[in-house]
């Protein structure tokens, strides 16, 4: 058994300190060619026993740990350190990747042996479910690329393949680069209204100015000295983007850095890469839906939503329509109210035609006045060591786990990353995790969890490896002396990758294909981290996430009533843009033949035409960043947020029933839920949780649109009768 004081050697942790991307770009190639070599020397042998083609399939999958584990480090540093080095060697084994990938999914000797174990029914048959479950999935992944295809349409998918590749990594460039390229000094009078915290960051934002200008060239160090102290400067990093639009009250300045930001990587960013070439993304969005398209005919698919949704939850592309045009229609009435309370504030401020770059600002000034809530007051009392601090007693409560940090011991990327190793109530080491938490330049923008070490068991070499992953954000910094402050979004957000986190880390699964998040359909993958969001909603777990950062008094009693009043503050019209954005991924990517730029603005509008209920400007290109479909794995998927998140409000609802820090269901969610990863199809873990069917009623409550309908039959049935005649735009 480990010590909670020492780091097992199954953690099998990276000396960052040593690694460089040239030994990392080695290290793929090295690990490519091994496997390329066995690949080789693998016979057509249609003689071979199940047993003897499962040892054979388990002796290739060892082999690709290497690699794995090589290429999940250069990716990882590629996205939190990116700079021109790592991009470099990043990109460039991006085609040998890409052919080695497709090779694997073609191999026609190696496909064999997977159709010789499903063949030998009775060896199937008594598999462990993992085993036979990662089985089956790798039979699809065959399928999906391509192995059934004759060799001249092989080739044509490989170079499609590789292509696309490239291409995702372009767009997800231009995006980081053209969010650091943006800087814009502020003059004093446009400082009115912001925050302490936000001043420190802008000031934080101008130190860094200072420091690119002078590296640059573009600045003199006696030029930097003649600038004030502190300097301001508003930048388009999400913490300081959003200090700006929720708290400035110079409208302009708003209405500047929305511009901006919503124009990144756009035919209006007028920002080069260190080459001087064009940032725009729209060439590049067009090619990827064409590749896409190429690819799902190759397949035998009408269209690429329906590659994507092969290997999903949903069935069709009706289907996930249907459900978000219903999930809109319950949302819209909730929406108009939310658009109709910032429109009754917005003259209060001198704006007669509220605009997007309003939205945020006055979203405030109406929870101070109506809530007596401001993000400002409490987000001392979100301090983020006691959000951790609280946030893992929560999870000891609910799953018996307890969480021990390593930091000082343990090699890491940045000073601000800490470690954590991760045991049973019985001490027993279960794995560990990083947490990289704070915006920093050379770091993408976003949160999420990188899984970049399974469970994963091989006894034939006596190989043992327990489950690592990466847990990143963009969260305000560590400023003054104080520790990072978080807003409550921002506890929403480390709750939601904690989620993702214990999904990978609480695994009992050793078949690494399955094990964590592994393996689970992208439509369910969601649920443990909407899920985990519930405790930073409940007063119980707020009470222990929060304390006054000079005080420790707890979050005050008003304060509280006040926060979880506000939670559903605007969700009709914050569903409605992840509707608008799901459907809108939907229909890009259903639609043949492939579109152009052209074709995806206008499709975008005709969604934002069904869906929206505040209008939005010709100018803005929010599609040129999706980075998630364009270059993540969301493309025709992107509506998983929301299925899942029904998913999760109907697991949560079980909790409500039996008591939210209840260890009995605590345990038979981590046992059917995160313990089994993707062991079983999604549908059957969710059943031998809820005991049912999935339903939609909590998502409802949950979003208070049941509300919204009860006040409307109320007023329905105090008011004169009306036609019973329905617009379009009201009933979608």
């Amino acid at each position: 058994m480990t010590s909670m004081n020492s780091i097992a050697p199954d953690l099998h942790l990276v000396d960052f300190s040593i690694t460089t991307p040239n030994a990392l770009q080695s290290q793929v190639i090295v690990a490519i060619d091994a496997a390329n070599r066995f690949l080789d020397n693998m016979s057509e042998d249609s003689n071979l026993s199940a047993e003897q083609a499962l040892a054979e399939v388990m002796r290739f999958d060892h082999i690709n740990l290497a690699l794995d584990r090589s290429w999940g480090i250069l990716s990882h540093l590629n996205s939190v350190m990116s700079g021109d080095d790592i991009r470099h060697v990043h990109h460039e084994l991006l085609p040998r990747l890409s052919a080695y990938g497709t090779r694997v999914g073609q191999h026609q000797p190696l496909f064999s042996r997977y159709q010789t174990i499903v063949n030998d029914q009775a060896f199937f048959a008594a598999l462990e479910p993992a085993r036979a479950r990662a089985i089956e999935l790798a039979l699809r992944s065959f399928e999906l690329s391509g192995v059934a295809l004759p060799k001249a349409e092989q080739e044509e998918f490989a170079a499609i393949q590789s292509e696309l590749s490239t291409l995702s990594a372009t767009f997800s460039d231009h995006i980081l680069d053209a969010t650091q390229a943006y800087a814009l000094p502020l003059e004093q009078d446009q400082l009115a209204g912001l925050t302490e915290s936000g001043l420190a960051l802008l000031a934080d934002a101008g130190e860094q100015y200072k420091a690119r200008e002078l590296a640059s060239g573009t600045l003199t160090q006696a030029q930097i000295d003649a600038l004030p102290t502190p300097y301001y400067v508003a930048s388009l990093n999400i913490p300081v983007y959003l200090a700006v639009m929720t708290h400035a009250d110079d409208r302009n300045l708003r209405e500047t850095l929305y511009r901006a930001y919503v124009t990144r990587a756009s035919e209006f960013d007028e920002h080069t890469n260190a080459k001087g070439e064009s940032l725009n993304n729209a060439d590049i969005m067009g090619q990827i839906l064409q590749l896409r398209a190429q690819k799902a005919k190759l397949l035998g698919f009408n269209n690429y939503a329906e590659v994507s949704l092969s290997t999903k939850m949903a069935d069709s592309v009706v289907e996930v329509e249907t459900f978000l045009r219903d999930l809109a229609a319950q949302a819209t009435p909730a929406a108009k109210q939310d658009l109709a309370q910032l429109q009754k504030y917005a003259p209060d401020y001198a704006i007669e035609d509220l605009q997007p770059w309003d939205s945020a600002y006055i979203a405030e000034k109406v929870k101070q006045s109506e809530f007596s809530l401001s993000q400002e007051e409490i987000r001392p009392y979100f301090p983020l060591p006691k959000v951790t601090s609280g946030l893992f007693t929560i999870v000891e409560r609910l799953y018996g786990i307890k969480v021990q940090e390593h930091s000082e011991s343990v090699s890491r990327w940045h000073d601000d990353v800490r470690f954590y190793q991760l045991f049973d109530a019985d001490d027993h080491l279960l794995g560990g995790f990083y947490f990289d938490l704070f915006a920093r330049s050379g770091k993408r923008g976003g949160a999420w969890m990188s899984g970049f070490q399974s469970r994963y068991i091989y006894t034939e070499q006596d190989h043992q490896q327990l489950p690592v992953c990466f847990m990143v954000g963009n969260f305000t910094p560590a400023l003054d002396g104080k520790p990072s402050l978080l807003t409550h979004d921002e506890v929403l957000t480390l709750f939601h990758e904690f989620g993702h986190g214990l999904h990978h880390l609480l695994t009992q699964v050793s078949v690494s294909d399955v094990a964590g998040v592994n393996g689970v359909e992208w439509d369910a993958v969601e649920l443990p981290s909407q899920f985990m969001e519930n405790w930073a909603w409940d007063a119980e777990g707020i009470a222990l996430i929060s304390s006054h950062v000079e005080t420790a008094e707890p979050l005050p009693k008003d304060k509280l009533a006040a926060l979880l009043a506000v939670k559903n503050f605007q969700s009709g019209m914050q569903t409605l843009r992840q509707i608008e954005f799901a459907l809108f991924d939907l229909l890009i990517h259903a639609h043949m033949p492939a579109l152009d730029y052209e074709g995806i603005l206008a499709t975008l509008n005709a969604v934002r035409d069904d869906i929206a209920i505040m209008q939005t400007p010709d100018y803005n290109r929010f599609a040129n960043g999706f980075s998630h479909i364009f270059a993540g794995g969301y493309a025709a998927g992107y509506y998983s947020y929301k299925w899942a998140e029904l998913l999760s409000a109907d697991a949560f609802s079980k909790f409500e029933e039996e008591g939210v820090f209840n260890p009995a269901t605590g345990k038979a969610f981590r046992e059917t839920i995160l313990s089994v990863g993707g062991s079983f199809p999604a549908k059957t873990n969710f059943e031998n949780f809820r005991g049912r069917s999935a339903s939609i009623d909590a998502l409802l409550r949950h979003s208070g649109f049941d509300n919204v309908k009860n006040d409307m039959a109320k007023n329905d049935a105090a008011a004169p009768a009306k036609s019973n005649v329905q617009t379009t735009r009201e009933v979608i």
